[in-house]
């Protein structure tokens, strides 16, 4: 069974409705839901997630939904030393050097984003939700 980073912007588009994303993004959501999937996060997921969910609809919905997402979702468990890795990487956004950084720490083998392009240097692989779902569907 392969453990799963899933990135915020995946997140805000299943807590918001956002179209045109949230579809695949729901789906993959609930299909690591149902087949107990390793479904991870990065600790700054959850406050990215909550910020973005409460000024866009409410802090009820925002709590809500970190909540019921923690009902079988894992925090990525990070160190100063995850903190330190992450300042090496080549990447132009510290957020996403953070990400790449929790998912090795959880030995994620995908972290799942829409933001592919700027994970183009991550040593480990990306997938849209879309190809998340592909990849599960193997």
């Amino acid at each position: 069974m392969a453990r799963w980073l899933v990135d915020s912007d995946v997140l805000i588009d299943v807590a918001l409705d956002r179209e045109p994303h949230v579809g695949s993004s729901r789906r993959l959501v609930d299909r690591l839901q149902q087949e107990r999937q390793d479904l991870f996060i990065a600790w700054h997921t959850a406050s990215n997630t909550f910020y973005n969910v409460r000024r866009q609809a409410s802090p009820e919905i925002a709590r809500a939904f970190i909540t019921s997402l923690l009902e079988f979702a894992q925090i990525a468990a990070t160190s100063t030393d995850d903190l330190r890795y992450a300042l090496t990487l080549p990447m132009a956004d510290f957020e996403d050097a953070m990400q790449i950084a929790a998912a090795q720490a959880c030995d994620a083998q995908f972290i799942v984003t829409r933001n592919e392009r700027d994970f183009a240097q991550s040593p480990i692989p990306t997938l849209t939700p879309a190809n998340a779902l592909a990849e599960l569907s193997r």
